[in-house]
């Protein structure tokens, strides 16, 4: 399925620059910051502005097509990928990593509905140890 056809289906437009965008997410698995996002399609697409980019990252979350990562406490970043995964925050590069995860048994909440399941670390990535 294309990204117009999948923005299509979450009744978004898809307009050019939000294809462009999603097609971003979907294909860079880096967790990109908007001025990440905005400094990759600027070059092709100079009526690009960050604002266009923060507004449309916005709508995605909220459609559920992305997710906001919130692992550092001054930047938000976004995940095109929205399958149950943890993030790992590497605090000698700043690069942020996927890994596989499951739902923790959570006590005390079983009267209550979980809307959203976050799993951060932090430490040093395999590449900076070495």
């Amino acid at each position: 399925m294309s990204s117009a056809e999948i923005l299509s289906g979450h009744n978004i437009r898809p307009s050019l620059m939000r294809v462009m965008i999603y097609d971003f997410l979907k294909e860079n698995r880096t967790h990109p910051t908007v001025d990440d996002i905005y400094t990759a399609l600027h070059p092709a697409v100079p009526t690009l502005s960050k604002t266009t980019v923060y507004n449309t990252v916005r709508l995605f979350c909220k459609a559920g097509l992305t997710k906001m990562v919130t692992i550092e406490e001054q930047q938000a970043r976004f995940d095109g990928c929205t399958e149950l995964h943890g993030h790992f925050i590497c605090s000698e590069c700043g690069k942020v990593f996927d890994f596989d995860t499951d739902m923790p048994k959570v006590a005390g909440l079983e009267d209550f509905e979980i809307a959203t399941h976050d799993v951060y670390c932090s430490g040093v990535c395999k590449n900076c140890l070495n």
